[in-house]
């Protein structure tokens, strides 16, 4: 059993700090994660951590057809296992000339374990296969918060931008290197994280919740 954090006996009447648990194991978001948690303003901070033996629980069938449905499904069935509240996300790529896809099937567009050069690959190929003109495309958010299994908190948000013709840059994670975010006519795998954070669809979401968790008395 997990350790309760809020109430727990010695704990400091000053501590407001939240703590939440994340459920995934993509080191690249649980990075950013804390990044946008390190800089959230507000009168108390956030502290995230991987929920604890998150590959040894039940996994959740991330089987909807919606970013919403998945987030809230991981975020209500992994509270299940903490005394903390849980955050979950799910997040993906849409791209326009492909109908919405690979859309909640980001993460596993090219197969369960491809590795990010084949999912762009396959991306690529698709591209070109549908013979369109449309780049447009952006990336989608959904943060659900849930406490032994009640929702606490639901934010959404997006960055639109184009798909480029080949990979950019090295940084980031994902499909980053060929989504060219046009204010900064510079793939996500071109800026800096700092920049990257202040406008992608994950911080733009995250600050939404850190707003709500600032002034919340649910937590």
């Amino acid at each position: 059993m997990v350790e309760p954090v809020f109430g727990r006996e010695g704990s400091s009447a000053q501590d407001t700090a939240i703590h939440l648990f994340l459920a995934s194991s993509n080191r690249g978001k649980l990075d950013e994660f804390r990044a946008l948690a390190a800089t959230a303003a507000g009168a108390r901070s956030v502290s995230l951590e991987p929920l604890p033996r998150f590959s040894e629980l039940p996994p959740f069938d991330e089987s909807a057809p919606t970013f919403a449905e998945n987030a809230a499904g991981k975020a209500l069935h992994y509270s299940c296992f903490s005394d903390r509240p849980v955050m979950a996300d799910d997040s993906g790529l849409v791209v326009d000339a492909l109908g919405g896809a690979p859309g909640v099937l980001s993460a596993r567009y090219a197969g369960l374990n491809a590795s990010s050069a084949d999912k762009i690959a396959k991306l690529l190929a698709e591209m070109r296969a549908s013979g369109s003109r449309d780049r447009r495309a952006r990336f989608v958010c959904v943060i659900v918060v849930a406490k032994r299994g009640r929702a606490i908190a639901v934010f959404s948000d997006a960055v639109e931008g184009e798909i480029m013709e080949n990979p950019q840059g090295a940084a980031g994670f994902g499909y980053d290197p060929v989504f060219r975010f046009g204010p900064a006519g510079k793939s996500f795998a071109q800026i800096s994280a700092d920049e990257k954070n202040h406008v992608s669809h994950r911080g733009k979401a995250f600050r939404k919740l850190a707003d709500f968790l600032a002034s919340s008395p649910v937590l």
